[in-house]
């Protein structure tokens, strides 16, 4: 059994508990947290089971990474504060940890990553003899292994486009919902998430990663942005009232050009409610879908809808990314130390899981 500790109880950090705890090759060694209230509670109740693990959450990070665990898994935000996690992610790694992590960015196309980024972790690794897989929480398969599987159905490839297309009023993180994408805000309102060159910074890795994978030269990675009012107030169950007049939904591509046409796109279609911008695409049944789209001959079109949580889509999307990570740790156990991308761990059948319900 691989000893195994999760990093932060967020949307991320309750499906990697549930994650582990599954796992027929982990075990859940620790629970690290940052909020004083979630000390002392058990990670099952953190993690949403109906099941206690005997495994106390703890904020004492020196001790936990003092026990040599094999893996950690790290859920802590990353998106405002990156040098913090940067810092956490390479304890680990020096503690001789396998690290599997969303939380950094630039570190989806490791190869290609800034030096500022890269190096330390190598440092890390060269140090302590442990290893870091970072993919997306949005979630990464959506954005590399799944489409490039589909685009070999192809005969004739003329754009792989990735769609995330969700109602975000059952997204249970009103911080980022409001702030960092801007809804509810006054259409003058810059949100962070949206400003020019952030998307490629936090999708342009997947699409560097993609042409990599299919042998093409990029010649360069463009954005594209629309936002649209809501027509009357909103109201939602989990982050209150969205007032008529302001950002409603959210529309942009991060586009991969080659020889000159947009040939790679990562298109994200946000909605606070299914009545704004109803020209826009929308998922089968309105709540939320990843879908990816091979343009060509044939015309190939793949839609993925997972729930959690009470049927949660977004907790579903969590959820898958969270598996693809939680799944690549016996993998990187047995392979060298290293910084590892998706092109590298392959995602592999659910073996020893089927059918399978942890005590």
């Amino acid at each position: 059994m691989i000893p195994t500790v999760v990093w932060g109880t967020g949307n991320v950090g309750r499906a990697a508990i549930r994650a582990v705890a599954a796992h027929p090759a982990l075990t859940l060694a620790a629970v690290l947290v940052h909020d004083p209230a979630k000390v002392g509670r058990d990670a099952g109740e953190l993690g949403g089971l109906k099941r206690t693990l005997g495994v106390a959450a703890t904020d004492d990070i020196a001790a936990v990474l003092a026990a040599r665990p094999r893996a950690v898994v790290y859920a802590a935000s990353g998106d405002i504060r990156p040098d913090d996690a940067l810092t956490d992610i390479g304890r680990a790694i020096r503690a001789g940890a396998v690290v599997v992590t969303p939380s950094l960015y630039p570190l989806y196309d490791q190869r290609n990553a800034p030096p500022e980024l890269r190096d330390p972790v190598l440092a890390a690794v060269a140090e302590g003899g442990g290893s870091l897989f970072v993919s997306g929480v949005d979630p990464g398969w959506g954005n590399d292994v799944l489409p490039l599987l589909v685009s070999g159905l192809g005969t004739e490839v003329d754009v792989i486009r990735c769609q995330e297309i969700f109602d975000y009023s059952t997204y249970e993180q009103e911080e980022s919902v409001r702030h960092l994408i801007g809804m509810g805000h006054p259409m003058d309102y810059q949100p962070l998430m949206l400003a020019e060159s952030v998307p490629t910074m936090v999708w342009g890795g997947q699409i560097r990663l993609m042409a990599r994978a299919l042998g093409v030269e990029l010649d360069e990675i463009r954005e594209t942005l629309d936002r649209r009012a809501l027509d009357e107030e909103v109201r939602t169950r989990t982050m209150g009232v969205f007032a008529a007049g302001t950002q409603g939904a959210v529309r942009f591509e991060v586009q991969g050009v080659v020889d000159g046409e947009p040939r790679i796109v990562i298109e994200h279609i946000t909605r606070i409610h299914p009545s704004c911008a109803p020209d826009w695409p929308s998922p089968p049944d309105g709540v939320g879908a990843h879908r990816v789209v091979i343009e060509g001959r044939p015309r190939i079109e793949v839609t993925v809808e997972a729930s959690d949580e009470g049927e949660n889509r977004s907790a579903g999307g969590n959820a898958t990314a969270v598996g693809r990570l939680v799944s690549a740790i016996d993998w990187l156990v047995d392979a060298k130390p290293g910084l590892y991308d998706a092109l590298d761990v392959p995602l592999r059948p659910a073996v020893g899981r089927l059918g399978r319900r942890p005590a």
